[in-house]
């Protein structure tokens, strides 16, 4: 089975709805210059620390300098970091050393044929890579939570050109979510908006997403 994100969680009610529907992660996210689900560090270490293994805690965060994603990290206490924007200062290895035990996602903002060597690049460095819609080059960044879908076909080439696993987000859906799997063919998918109805979790969005994902898996192997 895929692995399932559900991203911009805000409480712990709905961490545990998305992992009685069947999410192996969730996703956290901290302060960002835009978008969807943010939430303070605060609870985002009390969301985590409700989490039970094997379900994985992803901190959402924007720092740019490895010295401030380690010191954000130990603030939030997840299991895994997802780094947003590019990294600038210090390097992953810095945050490896000072953190052995928490997984590395870089996110790379598909925006044109660019990212392919962007993913390839940093590829050696991370756990996963995650694919979204955002654009860290605008005057007040987008870094993810843009509910638009991207080019599908670089993501591809990027799933294809790197050995780590990808995982697929920006604007999927319980419509789309199946044609993504079957054209990317990524490790795993992440959704914030597609699971949500008037800015809550909806059980009924989430057991609609992970319908289409069995029937997207059972057209696979049938």
């Amino acid at each position: 089975m895929i692995k399932v994100k559900i991203c911009c969680i805000k409480s712990i009610v709905e961490a545990r709805l998305a992992i009685e529907i069947g999410a192996t992660a969730v996703g956290l996210v901290a302060k960002m210059p835009s978008g969807p689900g943010i939430i303070d560090d605060t609870l985002i270490r009390q969301i985590a620390n409700a989490i039970p293994p094997p379900i994985s805690s992803f901190l959402l965060t924007s720092e740019i300098s490895a010295k401030s994603i380690i010191d954000h990290s130990n603030r939030t206490n997840t299991s895994t970091i997802q780094i947003v924007d590019r990294l600038q200062t210090g390097s992953y290895e810095d945050i490896r050393t000072a953190l052995p035990d928490t997984e590395l996602v870089q996110v790379i903002h598909v925006i044109g044929k660019e990212s392919i060597d962007e993913a390839i690049a940093v590829s050696p460095y991370v756990d996963y890579i995650l694919l979204d819609s955002g654009n860290p080059n605008l005057e007040i960044k987008k870094l993810g939570g843009t509910g638009k879908v991207h080019n599908w076909e670089i993501s591809t080439t990027i799933r294809k050109e790197v050995e780590v696993p990808i995982y697929l987000a920006g604007g999927l859906n319980s419509e789309n979510v199946g044609e993504a799997i079957d054209v990317v063919k990524p490790y795993g998918v992440d959704v914030c908006s597609g699971v949500r109805a008037n800015g809550k979790l909806s059980k009924e969005k989430l057991e609609g997403f992970f319908q289409a994902i069995k029937q997207a898996g059972d057209n696979a192997t049938s």
